[in-house]
């Protein structure tokens, strides 16, 4: 028998021709890609040619992933990052510098805040939290080392609605720049580069990816010199993501907008529901939430699929709700094709003291319901039964 091994076993090999093309994107895990030679491998890093050479510097999968998602929010050319945080810890690093002074929204994402408060002082760049319901509470924390401002339309999870319009008006004129993170409301209920935004965030994870199975952040940038220095921070510090995330992810995005209108229409109902079991509820298509005027001007009918709401009782309470519903995955996330419940004080928030947390309205009774596109029976059924518990 012969021990040969043939010479090109170890050579790669390109995919059989074929008249036919496949339906679905190709996943290319490829973590380098060869170039012919030294002047093509020149003619891509200078922009002359089209091609991909690292992965950490881009790959196919992200490619198509961007572009699908630049058509939802009117970009140009977005990036694709490793996680949601990691396209903020871009924007902050690759557009601020020791001694710039950066304004945030007081309703942040917990791990934004705790970014902004612990995380960018160690690098000389300071901070101040504002209420970003008050353009004018914006405008008094403006100070001459002011460069950016970082808001989410719709705050993670107390529900309160920005005033994007005095916001952006006043960074226009100020000449700084506006960072918007549109992972709640996301391009289907509002564009923030449409509204003046210079940079638009997204954590992929969430509603665009849908289903907890792909971890991507995504960032665009209006001014191509901002683009530039996002990008190099990313490649620099090895933020990028997967080719096979943003390939699930492209696989989620696919039906994005059905998911999000079905899971839309049951958030107004199970916030009804809610509201006739006794909890005091935050869902911003309802007329007794504090900003539903900005809501409606902001985002028209689009109120979103995220409801918050506080139960009596501190943290035993809310042991016997969560356990009490089975059916309702008590996780701290967002956006998947199934109903998500959370607690902020234990989850996303847990960072901040019990002070901190009271302040923004998050007690051990404050819940936010990530609603799905379950049958809205269902959902009732589940929530009468937490309740009962109580």
């Amino acid at each position: 028998m012969s021990r040969d091994i043939p010479d090109n076993l170890v050579r790669r090999a390109g995919f059989p021709a074929s008249v036919s093309r496949a339906v679905t994107t190709p996943l290319q895990p490829s973590v380098v890609y060869a170039s012919p030679d030294p002047d093509t491998l020149d003619a891509q890093y200078e922009g002359r040619a089209q091609g991909y050479t690292y992965s950490r510097e881009g790959h196919p999968n992200a490619s198509v992933l961007a572009q699908k998602i630049d058509a939802l929010e009117g970009a140009e050319v977005g990036l694709i990052t490793s996680t949601g945080m990691s396209a903020v810890a871009a924007t902050m690093l690759g557009l601020l510098s020791k001694g710039d002074h950066i304004i945030g929204g007081n309703q942040l994402y917990g791990r934004s805040l705790r970014m902004l408060t612990q995380e960018l002082p160690r690098y000389g760049i300071n901070h101040t939290l504002v209420d970003p319901t008050d353009a004018s509470a914006v405008a008094a924390a403006i100070t001459p080392e002011t460069k950016l401002i970082l808001v989410e339309v719709v705050s993670n999870p107390t529900l309160r609605v920005a005033d994007m319009e005095g916001i952006s008006a006043l960074a226009k004129d100020r000449g700084l720049i506006l960072a918007v993170d549109n992972t709640f409301t996301t391009p289907r209920a509002y564009r923030p580069f449409d509204h003046g935004a210079d940079v638009v965030i997204h954590s992929i994870t969430k509603l665009l990816a849908g289903h907890s199975d792909a971890m991507l952040g995504y960032v665009a940038a209006r001014d191509p010199a901002h683009r530039k220095a996002l990008e190099d921070t990313i490649v620099t510090l090895g933020l990028s993501g997967s080719p096979y995330d943003a390939w699930m992810a492209e696989r989620g995005l696919m039906s994005f907008h059905l998911r999000y209108d079905r899971a839309e229409e049951n958030a107004e109902l199970l916030a009804e529901h809610l509201v006739g079991l006794g909890a005091q509820v935050l869902y911003p298509g309802r007329p007794d939430h504090p900003d539903h005027n900005r809501a409606g001007a902001l985002l028209g009918p689009r109120f979103g699929n995220m409801v918050s709401f506080t139960i009596e009782g501190g943290r035993e309470a809310a042991n016997r709700l969560t356990r009490a519903m089975p059916e309702m995955a008590f996780a701290p996330t967002l956006g998947d094709i199934g109903t998500t419940v959370s607690h902020a004080a234990s989850s996303s928030h847990r960072g901040l003291t019990p002070e901190g947390r009271a302040a923004l309205g998050i007690t051990e009774g404050f819940f936010r319901v990530s609603v799905g596109v379950e049958d809205i029976e269902l959902l009732k059924s589940e929530f009468s039964k937490g309740f009962a518990a109580l």
